[in-house]
Formats: C-alpha cells, sequence, structure tokens
C-alpha cells in the first residue's frame, strides 16, 4: 500500500502571467517561493506558499485552451482555501474587485462557504473553519 503523506502541490495554467502573479500574490497574499523563465518553453512558473508551505505552482504557456468548467466537467473540480473569518475574506476580495458568490451553507458540517473566480475562470472556494 502507498503511504500519501501530504498535497505536494497544485498546479495551474493561466493565460495572462502578470494578472494571475498579481491575484495570487496581492489578492490572495500567497508568497513568491521562486519564479522562473524557461525559455525553451516560452512559459514561466511561480513557486507560491501559504504560510511557508509550498502550495502552487502558476505557469504560464503560449495560448493554452480553454478548461471546461460551467457546466460541471469531469477532472479537477476546484481549489478550496479554509478561512477563520468569511465575512472579512469577501470584504478584502471586494476591496480588489473580486466578487464572491452569495455565502452557502455546507449541510454535513454547518460550516460556511463561498466562491469565486481566479483570472481564468478557476473556481476557488473559502471555507470557514
Amino acid at each position: 500500500m502507498i503511504q500519501l503523506l501530504n498535497i505536494h502541490h497544485i498546479a495551474i495554467i493561466c493565460k495572462d502571467y502578470e494578472r494571475s502573479k498579481k491575484f495570487y500574490t496581492e489578492v490572495l497574499g500567497l508568497e513568491i517561493v521562486r519564479e522562473v523563465y524557461r525559455d525553451y518553453r516560452k512559459s514561466y512558473k511561480l513557486d507560491l506558499s501559504l504560510n511557508s508551505n509550498y502550495i502552487i505552482e502558476l505557469f504560464s504557456f503560449p495560448s493554452p485552451p480553454d478548461r471546461a468548467s460551467r457546466p460541471e466537467a469531469a477532472g479537477l473540480r476546484h481549489l478550496a482555501f479554509a478561512v477563520k473569518n468569511l465575512d472579512e475574506c469577501i470584504q478584502h476580495l471586494a476591496v480588489h474587485d473580486v466578487t464572491a458568490e452569495p455565502i452557502r451553507m455546507d449541510e454535513f458540517t454547518g460550516k460556511r462557504f463561498t466562491f469565486i473566480a481566479d483570472p481564468d475562470e478557476l473556481p476557488i472556494e473559502f471555507y470557514e473553519v
């Protein structure tokens, strides 16, 4: 049996690198670990951390195809972040012109959550813990 330890990272491909870099660092507050331009691929690779934990690889590639998201498509659904205060999170996002969906309640846990879209329409959830 394989012994999984944890999730190492999540890879995201963006269309507009500078816009997505700003969103993930300035709006969401992730920290840059390393930024590399790979000339042979015409691609940036930005490693991002949250609370000193490496979590996201943000890639740019020339002309990536659109990702099916809505209606729901098979495959990875969304990225979710735990937050202490959902109302403060939504207010912070609004300051950066990011609109959150109406708050929902998890019917099994009673916890509140909402979704936003990143610059490439990737759904991102904020789940109050």
